[in-house]
Parts: C-alpha cells; structure tokens; sequence
C-alpha cells in the first residue's frame, strides 16, 4: 500500500507540473488585462509602467519560470481585480461552494441510492417507474432551466424561499457558514436542488443497474437459502456489492460539483468560487484564473488518490492483490 501512495503521489507531481504549463500558457497568452485595469483614456508612459509593474513586459517562458518560483514557496500571486493574495481571496469563497456541494451530494446520494436499490428490487412497481421518470427528467433538463423555474415557482409565485445569495451566516472556527443558521439553509435550499437533481439522476441509475444486476448472483441465492431477509440480503449484501461504483462516483461528481457550480452559482448569486471565477475571467483577472485552475487539477487528483484507497477498504480482493 505504500509503495502505491509513493507511486501515485510521483505520477500526482508529473501531473501538475504538466497542468500548470498548460494552464499558463493558455491563461497569459490570451487577452490583455491592461485594458480591463488601465483607463483608455490614460498616456503611453503610464501603461507602460503598469506592464512592467505586473510583470508583463517579460517573455512568456520568463513569466512562467517566475510563476513556478512563487508556487513552491506558496504563493500564487495577488489579484488584479481585489489586489489581495489570490489564495487568501479563493479561501474566502471555499465555505459558500463546500457547504452547497456538500448538501447537493450527501443529498442526492442518500436519497437516490436507497431509490435506485428499490427501483433495481422491484422494477415493475409503479413507485420504480416514477422514481425512473424522475430521473431521466433530472439527466435531460438543462441546469440553468430548472434554476430559473425554482427562482420562478418558490421564490417569485409563492415567496417561500428567496431567489439568491447566502442570508445569514454563523461563525465555527473564524469561517462564516450558513448551514448553521435557519435564514441559512432557507437561502441554500434552492440551490442546492438544482445542483442535485443531475447527480441524483446519476445515483438513482446507477444503484438501480446494479442491484439488478447483484440480484442475480450467487451472493444473494445462497443468502436467500439461508434464510436470510430481503432486507438484510439488500443491506448487507446488494448495497456492499454496489458500494465500489457509488463510491467512485461520489468522489469524482464531488470533485466536479465543488469545482463546476458556475451555473448554480450564478443563477442564485451564490457568492462562491464559480461566481468569483466568471467574475476573472469577465474581467481577465489571470492570477485568480490560474491559481482556481491549479487547485482544482490538484483537488481532482487528491479525490482520484481517496477513491483508489477506499477500493482497498470496500474490496478484500484488492488489498490481497496489492500486498502480493
């Protein structure tokens, strides 16, 4: 098991020095943030000094060398825009885009994979079938659409629960968070729907194909012979045999939602790291651009490595294979 931390952790390290020359190099070649930050109205000399001042009369391979200097001592460099340290400013949105995730996730995961066994269990029912239209409603209505209706519906028509931003938040360990106050959860509510239904579509197909197909093995006939329940046969044994693929699933729609809830985000206002990294790139802030690359190739690769290890925890099979 070692040895494949040890390995993955290498391969983890070629993988960002690759991302990080991609990343830049796409970044800082395009555009030009000096006419976002200078006004157009301003002389050629004082151009000239802002250039210089963000480092932008250097080459393109000068910058970049510059950019790996900085990045193994930590720093990212400051924002344009917010002229503070971009990591510092990317913290401060963290809280807003984990404890939407989270809710969205554990949300969709813990109602649709209870759905999909029983959807998987009793297939002719006609709960299975409407919890199988739920879901090919979730796979094939666009994100944005549905988020406009919720806004639309419960927030415009029947004023239960407003269309945007995070109300009131609480304090736990110097971060402010909403899952801790009630305005809180009212404000996170809509968003949090709207980013599940698509993962829960997902988690609903996937624990259904799978205990269909467990069903069927000789785990559950010879359960079954020795008088075991049907809910215990599911329990113990379905939920445990599909638990490798849900896991993996989990991780990677995880790692995508806490990286990818632009749309979310923007619809509902929701002050987090897909609304700050529309508002870069709108305003070509290129520090905060790389650096929200960066970290999200890093945090793909962190889940990636915690996937492979639960295998090992879910499957014997695995652990007898690494160890010899």
């Amino acid at each position: 098991m070692l040895g494949f931390m040890i390995q993955r952790l290498l391969q983890a390290l070629v993988v960002m020095l690759v991302i990080s020359a991609l990343v830049f190099i796409g970044v800082y070649a395009v555009g030009n943030p000096i006419d976002v930050l200078i006004s157009p109205d301003a002389t050629q000399q004082i151009r000239e000094e802002a250039i210089r001042a963000y480092g932008l009369d250097q080459p393109l391979w000068k910058q970049y060398l510059d950019f790996l200097a900085r990045l193994i001592r930590g720093d990212f460099g400051r924002s344009f825009i917010y002229n503070m340290p971009v990591l510092d400013l990317i913290a401060s949105r963290v809280p807003a885009t984990l404890e939407l995730t989270l809710v969205a996730v554990l949300g969709a995961t813990f109602l649709g994979v209870p759905l999909g066994m029983y959807a998987g269990y009793r297939p002719d029912s006609v709960l299975a079938k409407i919890i199988m239209t739920v879901s090919i409603f979730g796979f094939s209505v666009p994100t944005f659409w549905i988020g406009l209706v919720l806004i639309f519906t419960f927030a415009v028509q029947l004023g239960w629960l407003p269309a945007g931003n995070r109300g009131e938040t609480a304090m736990l360990f110097g971060v402010e968070w909403s899952l801790l106050t009630a305005n809180g959860w009212l404000h996170l509510l809509l968003p949090a729907l709207n980013l599940s239904l698509f993962k829960f579509a997902m988690m609903v197909r996937l624990a259904r194909a799978g205990t269909r197909e467990t069903m069927l093995s000789d785990t559950v006939r010879f359960a079954r012979a020795a008088g075991e329940s049907e809910f215990t046969i599911l329990r113990r044994h379905v939920l445990r045999l599909i638990s490798i693929p849900i896991v993996t699933v989990f991780g990677l729609e995880f790692g995508s939602t806490m990286a990818f809830a632009v749309v979310t985000e923007t619809i509902f206002s929701w002050p987090g790291v897909g609304k700050l990294i529309i508002d870069s790139i709108s305003s070509l802030d290129r520090p905060v651009m790389v650096a929200y690359l960066m970290l999200v190739a890093f945090f793909f690769i962190v889940i990636n490595l915690l996937v492979d290890l639960s295998y090992a925890a879910l499957d014997p099979r695995l652990r007898t294979r690494r160890a010899t």
